[in-house]
């Protein structure tokens, strides 16, 4: 088995939203891998004392933990406790209830002998190769199919959007988001390869148009996943001008995470 596992800052001066980890239970039977992409609120917004690190360091910890030492509970279950257990942890001081309220996307996956299962929450990547190299992209695109208008201010997406039906969803402070997650369960001789990656990485395919999914598996599998982050900032600091960008769209520069593990 190889893992692999990057991830670095959008800039240098700013703490890494990101969380990533791999855990290798100790009997030696499979594992599983956790990806958080932490949510930047606005500057002018309020309501929780505790930092975007500190929230998904704390719910990447509890998820690292549960899905581990509680194989036999469903993903979804596994990201329901963690998120719960993060809440509790800064209730009595902050206002969970905040649209702002600390965030993040999730990609889970976790396998044993028998079997893949895997979960999507917002806006990041999951890519699972099969035996034959088929690579499929495990994705939940609500965001991406919400009409640019929609999106156009903080104040908009909040009040109608994040967390909200016929929006998208992420992992905030409330546990039943877990039911909103894309899930499902492979057969484990049907997966060779996973790569998780959050959409700063994910821009090499999704924003930069450098290849498809499969495409960006070969580069992590031959080059490594610093490669693929390396690439994907060389793209941004010629996007600079926004030549290529899609205005309103996200940052010049963002968090970069890519967890590799072959099977």
């Amino acid at each position: 088995m190889r893992t692999e596992l990057v991830s670095e800052p959008g800039l240098t001066d700013h703490p890494n939203e990101d969380f990533a980890s791999v855990g290798l239970p100790a009997s030696g039977q499979g594992g599983s891998l956790v990806v958080l992409d932490g949510v930047t609120p606005p500057r002018s917004t309020a309501g929780c004392l505790h930092s975007v690190p500190w929230f998904t360091a704390h719910l990447g910890g509890a998820l690292t933990e549960l899905t581990v030492s509680l194989p036999e509970i469903p993903l979804a279950e596994a990201l329901s406790r963690a998120i719960a257990r993060t809440s509790a942890a800064h209730a009595e001081t902050c206002d969970l209830s905040h649209p702002r309220t600390p965030q993040a996307t999730v990609v889970l996956a976790r396998w044993s002998p028998a079997a893949v299962e895997y979960l999507v929450l917002s806006d990041s990547a999951l890519l699972v190769e099969a035996p034959d190299g088929t690579v499929t992209a495990v994705l939940d695109d609500r965001l991406a199919r919400l009409p640019r208008s929609a999106l156009a201010t903080d104040a908009l997406v909040d009040a109608n959007l994040r967390n909200k039906e016929g929006g998208f969803f992420t992992a905030a402070a409330d546990p039943a988001v877990a039911a909103r997650a894309v899930t499902g369960v492979l057969p484990r001789g049907e997966v060779r390869t996973l790569a998780a990656l959050t959409d700063g990485a994910a821009r090499w395919v999704e924003r930069f148009g450098e290849g498809d999914w499969r495409d960006c598996l070969a580069l992590v599998r031959k080059q490594g996943a610093q490669a693929l982050v390396d690439r994907v900032r060389e793209l941004e600091r010629a996007d600079a001008a926004g030549a290529r960008a899609f205005p309103g769209r996200g940052k010049a520069h963002d968090d970069a995470t890519v967890v590799y593990a072959e099977l």
